[in-house]
């Protein structure tokens, strides 16, 4: 038994609701317990800056690591704002804050800065939260030391239900989080998804420590806490879903304007872009290249249910890109920044490629090794940078200079340099 399952037998970190048993209790050997209610049961939904002000107090006067997950409405608004938080702490106990109703959480933020926060899947959450003012200095990012330890499932239930022996109920992880007022069965799972949040972070350090990994995943999650915030995406029409049909420049044009068009409306009417016109119809557009709205219509895509107002405001579009001069066309492709796709260096420079294998194995047999995904270990993209321009003169020391300045982090230096010396001489 692994030093988390031995975690999850304990079972005062188990509770249906109320206080956990006192008498024996199951391992994680026997069937799960699902979790069915919140430990000092349902808390009311924050809508006002009152009711904000005494929880702030709370959680601040709180003991040990915050619990943090946020809500978003992705498919149904226009970006990825967070539209419930959740959090969670000792001595506190559990929050759920409506942040449309109180958009500034940043006094929430700076009473809890100095605390670690304990996410799962931090990047996904960190964006939206820093929108509205909560920025950690320190984090624990559960998905992410599962994937250190080793584990084949890391999404939030599985977690919980293997390393402490609970059950999730996970029935409403799609649903539109901008609706108003959220169904209490809404609430309940959000308020569930912190409950065991602190418990699984203290399973998981103990999983980390026992492997000899907990500094590698300390040095993770510190990389992830001083990231900056993503700098804007260039030229996001390009990645329209079907864009590997599109060949020439006038069809590259035709889904530029179509995405744009498409943006502006989505935003001004705070819907997601996929609802206000499909990536599929896009693409269909710009292959056919329609003479007018009624050739448009005949698009799948631009069915019946398309009005003929709307038509005209996609033909417009396309228009627009079929009268741009050849010198306003976008080029195929994006300009690279790195090495060529893999697929071309064996023309390119057979050397390269033949480094480039040799890395691959050794940091396949590397992972499994060390049982941890090979994406976690060392990004495939700084394995390309290294093998296309390797080092002048090859030894630990350049090789592992190279390795830090593409962003890999000490513990993976210290891992993967011995590897690539090796893939590097061959």
């Amino acid at each position: 038994m692994t030093d988390a399952q031995d975690t999850a037998a304990d079972t005062s970190l188990r509770t249906t609701g109320g206080a956990p048993p006192e008498d024996g209790g199951s391992s994680v050997t026997e069937a799960p317990i699902p979790l069915l209610e919140p430990r000092e049961g349902m808390p009311p939904v924050i809508a006002d800056e009152a009711a904000l002000a005494d929880m702030v107090a709370a959680f601040a006067a709180g003991s040990g690591p915050v619990a943090v997950d946020a809500e978003r409405a992705s498919g149904y608004r226009y970006g990825q704002r967070a539209y419930l938080v959740q959090l969670r702490r000792q001595g506190a106990g559990t929050a759920l804050i409506d942040p449309v109703a109180c958009p500034d959480l940043s006094g929430l933020g700076a009473a809890l800065a100095d605390v670690e926060w304990v996410l799962h899947a931090a990047t996904q959450d960190l964006p939206c939260l820093r929108e509205i003012g909560m920025v950690p200095n320190g984090l624990f990012d559960t998905e992410l030391a599962g994937r250190l330890a080793g584990f084949p499932r890391v999404g939030l239930g599985a977690m919980v239900e293997s390393v402490l022996g609970f059950v999730l109920e996970k029935g409403h992880s799609a649903v539109d989080w901008s609706t108003r007022p959220l169904p209490e069965p809404w609430l309940r799972y959000a308020a569930l998804d912190v409950e065991l949040l602190v418990d699984l972070r203290d399973a998981l350090e103990k999983e980390l420590d026992r492997q000899g990994k907990l500094d590698w995943a300390h040095q993770e999650f510190d990389a992830i806490a001083s990231a900056p915030p993503p700098e804007p995406r260039k030229d996001p029409w390009r990645r329209t879903s079907g864009m590997h049909k599109v060949r020439r420049r006038r069809q590259l044009g035709v889904v530029r304007e179509l995405w744009e068009t498409r943006d502006r409306i989505a935003r001004r009417r705070d819907v997601s872009p996929g609802k206000v016109l499909s990536d599929a119809a896009i693409v269909e557009a710009a292959l056919a290249l329609p003479a007018d709205a009624h050739a448009l219509a005949a698009l799948n895509g631009f069915g019946h249910r398309t009005g003929r107002r709307q038509l005209e405001q996609w033909q417009t579009a396309v228009d627009r890109a079929k009268a741009l001069p050849e010198t306003q066309l976008p080029q195929p492709g994006q300009a690279l920044t790195g090495p060529p796709p893999p697929r071309a260096w064996a023309d390119k420079d057979p050397a390269a490629a033949a480094r480039l294998s040799a890395a691959r194995a050794g940091v396949s047999a590397l992972a499994e090794r060390l049982n941890m995904p090979q994406e976690n270990l060392i990004t495939p993209d700084t394995v390309r940078r290294v093998c296309w321009e390797p080092p002048k003169v090859v030894d630990p020391e350049t090789v592992g200079a190279a390795l830090s300045g593409h962003g890999a982090r000490p513990w993976q230096v210290e891992q993967v340099t011995p590897v690539l010396v090796a893939a590097l001489s061959v």
